[in-house]
């Protein structure tokens, strides 16, 4: 007969209920953030409203914008969008690529790897990636080597992110126990199988979530390539509109949107990716 508590429930039914409340804990509060976020959303919204509030002697004037400028020229800052992910997309493979053979080359004992690896990382790392994106641009073509502005930005961004990235990968690859390196061995796997089957496995899943985050972020320093001027991308096209028709603050603000909408998506999609990676651990 199963043991019961003095209120003649069994334990597994007290541990329901504390998931419940958790549940129920978890979901109130998500409520609150949303209306929080109402909250402030409606706040900006007005913010930019142009109307005015009087209270008592004092005038508070809100900032006017041109909305009939906004909603001519928003499609073609938003056309910008596609290069935007293009570049971020092809940048984070080429920094991942990078970024694990950094790692790996740091772990090595072999002395020139080693010195190659963290060569790379120590000079990427002490230079601005504005300076690396002209250096792409305008230093190569004195070399006989003219890259496409897209071309430039992405070796740019994927290099830099891939120095900073090596870090996460190093990390991530050192987290393996040894024990385990030391089993697959036993059961006679070649070094390239074990880090094949055993090793990146697991070092990826605990890289990923931080990869998550450099993506996201490299989608708003891709705005830096706009400094090219051959790269048509969201940046680019609300500078180019705000200065021809003088409406700087309106084009800003539609980029700063467009930004921040594919930071929420990309986040959304991060944080499905960090919870399934954890199941396990739930």
């Amino acid at each position: 007969m199963a043991s019961t508590t003095d209120t003649g429930k069994a334990p597994s039914s007290h541990v329901e209920l504390l998931f419940q409340a958790q549940i129920r804990k978890a979901r109130q509060f998500r409520i609150n953030v949303g209306i929080s976020w109402a909250v402030l959303l409606f706040l900006l919204i007005f913010l930019f409203s142009g109307k005015n509030i009087q209270i008592g002697s004092f005038t508070f004037e809100t900032i006017q914008l041109d909305s009939e400028f906004m909603v001519k020229n928003a499609s073609f800052i938003a056309q910008g969008l596609s290069q935007t992910l293009l570049i971020s997309f092809l940048s984070i493979f080429l920094a991942m690529m990078l970024a694990l053979l950094a790692a790996l080359g740091r772990l090595s004992t072999f002395p020139p790897l080693y010195a190659i690896s963290t060569f790379y990382v120590s000079l990427i790392r002490g230079t601005p990636l504005y300076l690396q994106i002209f250096f792409f641009f305008l230093a190569l073509p004195q070399l006989g080597i003219v890259l496409p502005g897209i071309v430039a930005g992405v070796m740019a961004l994927g290099l830099n992110y891939g120095a900073y990235m090596s870090e996460t990968f190093r990390a991530g690859l050192s987290s393996v126990g040894r024990g385990q390196r030391e089993a697959a061995m036993a059961l006679g796997m070649t070094p390239g199988q074990t880090m094949r089957r055993v090793i990146l496995p697991q070092a990826l899943r605990f890289a990923i979530p931080p990869m998550g985050n450099d993506f996201i972020s490299m989608t708003k320093d891709s705005a830096l390539v706009s400094a090219t001027g051959f790269v048509h991308e969201v940046m680019w096209r609300a500078t180019k509109v705000g200065r021809a028709q003088f409406n700087n603050l309106e084009a800003l603000i539609m980029a700063a949107v467009f930004y921040w909408v594919m930071t929420l998506v990309l986040t959304f999609f991060q944080g499905r990716l960090e919870a399934r990676l954890s199941k396990g651990d739930k």
